[in-house]
């Protein structure tokens, strides 16, 4: 079952590098049959950090798997599933969804949150924030890079104890511990570990990357603090909340913006 959601995961390289392949020059890393992975579309699935958090060993491990999909894509085809019309329109509209999401992630990005902005939702909503700061008991494991971090959450999700998973697999001396943090406030050094627990549900897992590290995470107990949550506890949330929000918006807008354009949209 990993490596076939390795294999999943590897579906964005695969369709980079085949969409690329008549003006990418750059290194080849694997050959299939005529079919080409480069260096630069192997780069361009990864955010800056996330390449350079990658080990060799992962790096050769996701080529391999680039290898591996290639070859049951290309058996596919020379067994003539690929000429079935409900795979042609799964195909089709994977595709689309693809190139759709690459058009709102990149409006998304230009997308500028004022401080007023932030501080107008805050008074807006400040009944979801004004209360007792809750603290969560999260327990964390420590990896090198965002694949381990996946291979342990689905480990987790297959049945591993959290225990076991802390012990196995964490690169800090927190294991020793049980990978417990304790409990952690909004305004602690740790409020990326508060941040994300917020998102999750008690003892529900969750991923998140802190300066040169993976972390699969969850939290255990709250409690509240002894203090009032505050506009700048909050800040990230609230960021959070407002881009979340204005992804319809701007879905909208793109919609608008592109039909205005377009004189040949047809319904029968």
């Amino acid at each position: 079952m990993k490596r076939v959601l390795l294999l999943l995961i590897l579906a964005g390289i695969f369709f980079v590098s085949a969409c690329n392949k008549n003006q990418d020059t750059s290194a080849k890393l694997a050959e299939v049959n005529g079919e080409v992975l480069t260096l630069d579309a192997f780069k361009s699935t990864f955010g800056v950090e996330e390449w350079d958090s990658l080990s060799p060993e992962t790096r050769k491990r996701y080529v391999e798997d680039w290898v591996n999909l290639t070859l049951l894509a290309q058996e596919t085809r020379s067994r003539g599933l690929d000429k079935e019309l409900a795979l042609q329109q799964r195909i089709s509209y994977a595709t689309k969804k693809v190139k759709a999401n690459a058009l709102i992630s990149a409006s998304l990005a230009k997308l500028q949150i004022s401080e007023d902005q932030l501080f107008s939702y805050f008074r807006i909503h400040q009944a979801d924030f004004l209360k007792p700061v809750m603290l969560y008991k999260i327990e964390r494991i420590k990896l090198q890079d965002k694949i381990s971090a996946e291979n342990v959450l689905q480990q987790l999700n297959a049945g591993m104890s959290f225990a076991q998973a802390v012990r196995q697999h964490s690169i800090e001396a927190l294991r020793n511990q049980g990978g417990s943090m304790g409990f952690v406030a909004p305004g602690s050094p740790d409020s990326l570990f508060w941040q994300s627990a917020n998102t999750l549900q008690a003892s529900q897992y969750g991923v998140l990357s802190v300066e040169d590290a993976w972390y699969v995470i969850r939290y255990t107990e709250t409690k509240d603090g002894e203090s009032d949550a505050n506009f700048e506890d909050h800040r990230a949330e609230i960021k959070r909340r407002i881009i979340l929000e204005r992804q319809e918006e701007v879905y909208q807008n793109l919609l608008r913006e592109i039909k205005a354009k377009q004189q040949n949209i047809y319904y029968y």
